[in-house]
C-alpha cells in the first residue's frame, strides 16, 4: 500500500470517527434533554404525591372535615385532654327520677280476704297497715272528637234568622284540631321524621289516616304563623352582646344551598339561602345591624361588617395539629400548647364571673403568642416569584396560616381579652348539627318553600328548648314581644295556666286527662285535602241533580 492510499484510508476512518462522535453527541444531548424532562416530571409527581398524602392525612381531628368523612377505620382521637373525673354523673348532679304524686288519678285498693297462714276469713278485720305503690303510665291513646252545634233562630218580629257563631277551631265542617296538628308537625320538624314515617306514627298511635299532603299543608300554616316570631328572635339577636354564626351546605330542589345559623345559648335563628357569602348575610339582616361580637369560623365575608369578630380556636388547633404531625413544625406544636394554656387560664376567671383578665397577664400571653409566630416566620420564609414572572408566588400552607394569624390576631385572641367570648364556636356547631341530621334521616328538600318552613319552625322550637319550655305545651304570648327587647322565659309565659283539665268517661273509674293546647294551630278555615275533594264532588253532584 502506497503512502497516498494509506492517507486516504486514515482520512476515511477519521471521517467515520467524527461522524460517530457527532451521533454520540446528539444522542447525549437528547439524553440530557430527556433527563431534564424526567427531573421536572419527577418534581411535579413528587409534589402531587405530597399533596395527595396531605389530603389523605386530613381527618376530623386535624382539619375542618366532619367525622363522617374519616377513612380507613381511623381510631378516634380527640383534642380534648383526659380529665380526672370519673365517667357518669358527677357529685351535685340533680338527676331525674319518678316523683311520688300526692293526688293520683286512679286508686286501686288491694284487699286481704283470708289469712295466708290459717286461711281464716279476714273480711271484717280492719287493716293495721296500708302499703302504697304507684305506677306512672299514660292512658291508651284515643281520638277526642268534639262536635259543635250552632243554633239557628228566627226572629218573630222581622223574621230574620240568626245563627250562633262557631269558634275559630271549627271553621270547616270537619278538620284536625290544634293538638293533633301540633303533634304531626312536631314529628317532622323536631324529631326529623320523614313525611311517610310521621304519618305512619300517627296511624299506629292514634289511628289517624293523615296524608303527606295534609302534613305539608299543616307545616306551611305553622310557618306562616311564625313570621312575626322569627322577626322578634332576629331583633333579640341583633341586641345581644355575643352571637355565634356558622353555615353548612344543603341540597334544596336539586341545587346547592346554604343553611345559615345565628344563635346564642337562649336563641336560635336559621335561614336557607342559595349563597354563602355577603349576599346571604345581607338578606338575613342580622349581621349588618349587629354591634356586638360575632364568633364564627373565620369566613372572609363575616369580616366585611363593622361589628367585633372572634374566630373559633378549635379550627385553629386542628390546623396546627396537622402541621405538627405531618410536617413536623415545632412552632405549630408550641402554639397549640399555648392556646390550650390560655384557655385553662381563663377558666377560673369565668367561674368567678369576671369580665376580663389582668391587663399585664393578657400582655404576657400575647407576647408569647407573637414570639412563636416569629419562630414560624424563620422556619417558613415567604416564597418569592422567579425573575420575569408575573403575579404572586404560591405560598405553603404553613406560610398562609402564619399570615392569617398575623392579620386576624385580635379575632383569635378575643376570648383572652373579653371573657364573654367563648374559646370555640361549639354553640353554632351544635345547632347546625341537627340540620345535617335532618338531611341524613329525611333527605333533601324538594322545594325552597319547604326548606324555609323547616328553618323557621326549627329555629322557634330550638329557642323554646334552650329556655326549658316544653315544646308541645308551650303557648307564647306573642303580643308581648312588640315591646320587649329580648326573648326571655318571662316573655314566653307559664305553660301551666293554659292547661285544661277534662273528665273523660271510659270503662272503669273516671280518669283525669290533661290536654295541653298548642297556640300555633288555630286552623281557621283549614280542612284536609281529602275532605275538600269529597266536598267538591258532592257539590258537583248536587248541581247536576238540579
Amino acid at each position: 500500500m502506497t503512502i497516498e492510499e494509506e492517507l486516504i484510508s486514515l482520512r476515511e476512518q477519521l471521517a467515520q470517527r467524527d461522524e460517530l462522535i457527532q451521533q454520540q453527541q446528539a444522542l447525549l444531548w437528547e439524553q440530557n434533554v430527556l433527563i431534564e424532562q424526567l427531573r421536572e416530571q419527577h418534581s411535579s409527581l413528587a409534589e402531587q404525591v405530597k399533596s395527595l398524602q396531605d389530603r389523605l392525612s386530613k381527618e376530623s381531628h386535624n382539619s375542618h372535615l366532619p367525622p363522617s368523612s374519616d377513612r380507613f377505620g381511623r381510631k378516634p382521637k380527640s383534642l380534648r385532654t383526659k380529665s380526672e373525673k370519673k365517667s357518669g354523673g358527677q357529685p351535685g348532679h340533680p338527676g331525674s327520677s319518678l316523683r311520688w304524686s300526692g293526688s293520683p288519678d286512679e286508686v286501686v285498693e288491694q284487699h286481704v280476704e283470708r289469712c295466708e297462714a290459717c286461711q281464716h276469713d279476714l273480711h271484717t278485720v280492719a287493716a293495721c297497715h296500708v302499703e302504697r305503690r304507684q305506677v306512672v303510665d299514660v292512658p291508651a291513646p284515643r281520638l277526642l272528637v268534639r262536635e259543635y252545634c250552632a243554633e239557628h233562630k228566627q226572629c218573630p218580629l222581622c223574621q230574620h234568622i240568626t245563627a250562633a257563631p262557631f269558634p275559630h277551631e271549627a271553621a270547616a265542617p270537619i278538620q284536625y284540631g290544634p293538638t293533633l296538628a301540633a303533634t304531626a308537625v312536631y314529628l317532622t320538624q323536631q324529631q326529623l321524621l320523614p313525611l311517610a314515617r310521621a304519618c305512619e306514627v300517627l296511624r299506629d298511635l292514634l289511628g289517624v289516616q293523615m296524608s303527606e299532603g295534609t302534613l305539608c299543608e299543616l307545616t306551611q300554616k305553622c310557618a306562616a304563623r311564625l313570621v312575626q316570631v322569627e322577626q322578634q328572635i332576629k331583633d333579640a339577636l341583633i341586641q345581644a352582646q355575643v352571637i355565634h354564626q356558622d353555615e353548612t351546605g344543603w341540597r334544596v330542589a336539586g341545587k346547592r344551598h346554604w343553611m345559615h345559623v345565628t344563635c346564642t345559648p337562649t336563641l336560635t335563628h336559621y335561614q336557607v339561602h342559595p349563597n354563602r357569602g355577603q349576599a346571604a348575610l345581607d338578606a338575613i339582616g342580622i349581621l349588618p345591624a349587629f354591634t356586638g361580637i360575632s364568633i364564627h369560623d373565620g369566613w372572609a365575608s363575616s369580616f366585611l361588617y363593622p361589628c367585633g369578630h372572634a374566630c373559633c380556636n378549635v379550627h385553629l388547633l386542628r390546623d396546627l395539629l396537622s402541621l405538627a404531625e405531618e410536617q413536623g413544625c415545632q412552632w405549630a406544636a408550641d402554639l397549640k400548647s399555648l392556646l390550650l394554656d390560655m384557655k385553662e387560664a381563663t377558666k377560673p376567671a369565668r367561674e368567678q364571673e369576671k369580665h376580663w383578665l389582668d391587663p399585664l397577664e393578657v400582655a404576657d400571653w400575647e407576647g408569647q403568642f407573637l414570639h412563636i409566630l416569629d419562630e414560624g416566620d424563620l422556619a417558613h420564609p415567604r416564597a418569592t416569584a422567579p425573575p420575569g414572572t408575573r403575579g404572586r408566588s404560591k405560598q405553603s400552607p404553613a406560610r398562609n396560616l402564619l399570615d392569617r394569624l398575623r392579620k386576624d390576631q385580635q379575632a383569635f385572641l378575643c376570648f383572652l381579652e373579653d371573657l364573654r367570648v367563648d374559646f370555640d364556636n361549639n354553640q353554632a356547631e351544635r345547632d347546625v348539627r341537627m340540620v345535617k341530621l335532618q338531611q341524613k334521616m329525611a333527605g333533601c328538600f324538594r322545594t325552597v318553600l319547604g326548606a324555609q318552613a323547616f328553618s323557621r319552625i326549627r329555629g322557634y322550637l330550638s329557642t323554646l328548648r334552650k329556655q326549658d319550655i316544653p315544646l308541645l305545651s308551650a303557648r307564647p304570648r306573642h303580643f308581648l314581644w312588640a315591646s320587649c327587647s329580648s326573648f326571655t322565659l318571662a316573655d314566653l309565659g307559664s305553660n301551666t295556666q293554659f292547661t285544661n283539665r277534662l273528665k273523660v268517661r271510659h270503662r272503669g273509674p273516671r280518669l283525669s286527662i290533661f290536654v295541653r293546647t298548642f297556640s300555633l294551630f288555630t286552623t281557621r278555615g283549614f280542612a284536609s285535602p281529602e275532605r275538600k275533594t269529597r266536598e267538591r264532588k258532592k257539590d258537583s253532584l248536587a248541581k247536576s241533580n238540579r
